[in-house]
């Protein structure tokens, strides 16, 4: 059966985008973040309300599920700060799964840099991001190569390799906000792919849900509410892991875990303030994971 995805822009993909736009106009050092090019990407009805903190705080007191909001900001700096890190310490190709408005390759790295990014999404989302970046004279880097794929049904290595990827330089790869959405064969397939591109030293970060919450056990904090959000988009989520669980899956693939962070971790991490207060709190249904491939 086809995905919604398949035929029409992501949804989520939309909402990351408008909460990166929000948070780059946020006060709050724990809120705010540095996507400027969200802020071009989003329709002016989001990009201009956006830049009012009473508009944000009704925004996300009306639609945003509990947390949610809080845990795109942690995502967005702690993956930047993985693609950062990677690309000085010698990375030579960045791999985005389920790119959406991913502005990483624009933002974080200079003009000049050797690095070469490959974006891979569904064809309708990448268009429309493209789109959008011709609309505000945003240029594409010279280094940015967009691969279209539909991951449940074609051959990502065979769309990267026509595209100039080229197989056993060290890598990072992101998967964000992208294993949710997935079969478990094509997560499996997603894993195996990593493994086999790969070369020594190179690094895979994604974030999950846990198995619960498509089970709908209901333990987590604002788990109801995303769960709803997700599936009123058309883009109910299909996958997961069990609590406690990543480190085994990852070792059986080839893997070695660097870091897991739960909720817990990200507040403690970015929405804790000077004093040591707690400024946020973040929705509980996901995990963010960094892993080395073996």
């Amino acid at each position: 059966m086809e995905k919604r995805i398949e035929k029409n822009i992501s949804r989520t993909a939309e909402y990351t985008c408008s909460s990166r736009a929000a948070s780059y106009f946020e006060e709050n050092p724990c809120y705010h973040s540095e996507d400027y090019i969200a802020t071009l990407l989003v329709p002016w009805f989001v990009r201009y309300p956006s830049r009012l903190g009473f508009f944000r705080r009704l925004f996300l007191s009306k639609f945003a599920p509990k947390g949610i909001y809080e845990y795109v900001i942690a995502r967005t700096k702690y993956i930047d700060h993985v693609f950062t890190q990677s690309v000085a310490q010698g990375v030579e190709q960045v791999v985005i799964f389920g790119a959406g408005f991913d502005t990483r390759s624009i933002r974080l790295l200079r003009k000049d840099s050797p690095v070469k990014v490959f974006e891979v999404d569904a064809e309708v989302t990448q268009k429309a991001k493209l789109r959008r970046l011709g609309e505000v004279g945003v240029p594409v880097p010279e280094n940015t190569v967009h691969v279209s794929v539909d991951f449940n049904r074609e051959d990502p290595e065979e769309k990267l390799t026509l595209n100039g990827f080229q197989h056993g330089k060290r890598c990072l790869f992101i998967l964000e906000g992208l294993l949710m959405y997935l079969d478990e064969d094509a997560v499996n397939k997603t894993f195996r792919l990593i493994q086999r591109l790969s070369g020594p030293g190179s690094l895979v970060v994604f974030d999950y849900v846990y198995s619960s919450v498509i089970d709908r056990h209901g333990r987590y904090y604002g788990e109801g509410e995303i769960r709803k959000t997700v599936a009123n988009a058309g883009e109910p989520w299909t996958f997961g892991f069990d609590e406690g669980t990543v480190e085994d899956y990852l070792v059986d693939k080839g893997f070695r875990l660097v870091e897991e962070c739960s909720n817990e971790v990200l507040e403690q991490r970015y929405f804790t303030g000077y004093d040591g207060s707690k400024v946020g709190r973040i929705n509980g249904t996901h995990c963010l994971v960094l892993a080395e491939v073996g």
